[in-house]
């Protein structure tokens, strides 16, 4: 059976560079057996409804301005898998959450960023699946827990976000090699929390965690719920991992988590 993971994605141009972290990622890639296919959340699909992919062939999204030409080169054209999609659809209705059907949409670089560095032959079905900020974090873990079935069929399930992702504090030039202490704090309260599979108080971060409103600012809570989904497929182990932890540009989180 495989895990379920969360990755942050950081910022576009991870998907050209040549660090620890891509490095890292594409070692990941290699960690399992090749899935059967790959069910994505990423933190640039919101939706008041639950979505989920049913397109056969994926576009690619440039959803960013004011990066070097190189990145809007890149395709990532990866193919659905309808009947997977109306299996993910069954467990969503099995579960009493609304959900549709979507043909239309492509990737966003919180998923084809993730993806190509994971598996850059593209030569693996995904489903997309969008998230909903404004359901508790509790909602978020059920939908996750609902799709714990697919990880029996060697399915793994990514959802793409960021622990510590506040665009207004980032330093993308000069003083950005020394990492904010509020974000370390935060990501270590989160990592114990996670270890021990704390969900009161996880369900409760924006109120009792450090820094939580530097970390996971209310505009941009889309970005750390990603983690609830992936961390609800594995309610039944109740197990997570720490896999890999770095940061850039000052405290932008580059946060690998295991789940089950």
């Amino acid at each position: 059976m495989l895990p379920a993971l969360f990755v942050a994605h950081g910022a576009p141009l991870l998907a050209i560079e040549d660090n620890d972290y891509t490095q890292f990622l594409h070692s990941l890639g290699n960690e399992w057996q090749k899935p059967r296919a790959i069910v994505l959340l990423s933190a640039h699909w919101e939706s008041p409804i639950q979505q989920v992919s049913d397109a056969e062939t994926f576009e690619t999204i440039y959803d960013f301005g004011g990066f070097p030409e190189e990145l809007y080169r890149i395709r990532y054209p990866a193919k659905g898998d309808s009947a997977m999609t109306e299996e993910i659809m069954a467990l969503l209705k099995a579960e009493g959450v609304p959900a549709e059907a979507d043909s239309e949409r492509g990737l966003d670089h919180g998923a084809w960023v993730v993806l190509k560095l994971l598996y850059p032959a593209a030569d693996i079905p995904v489903i997309a699946m969008s998230v909903n900020p404004r359901l508790t974090p509790a909602e978020q873990y059920k939908i996750g827990a609902s799709l714990a079935p697919l990880r029996e069929q060697d399915v793994l399930i990514v959802a793409s976000g960021g622990t510590v992702h506040n665009l207004r504090e980032l330093r993308m030039i000069g003083r950005n090699e020394t990492v904010d202490q509020w974000a370390v704090e935060f990501d270590k309260w989160l990592e114990d929390r996670l270890l021990g599979w704390d969900t009161s108080s996880l369900f409760a971060y924006a109120d009792v965690a450090p820094a939580a409103e530097l970390a996971v600012p209310p505009y941009g809570n889309e970005h750390f719920i990603p983690l609830f989904y992936a961390m609800g497929t594995a309610d039944r182990e109740k197990q997570a991992q720490l896999l890999h932890r770095g940061y850039r540009y000052g405290n932008l989180s580059h946060s690998v988590w295991q789940f089950g």
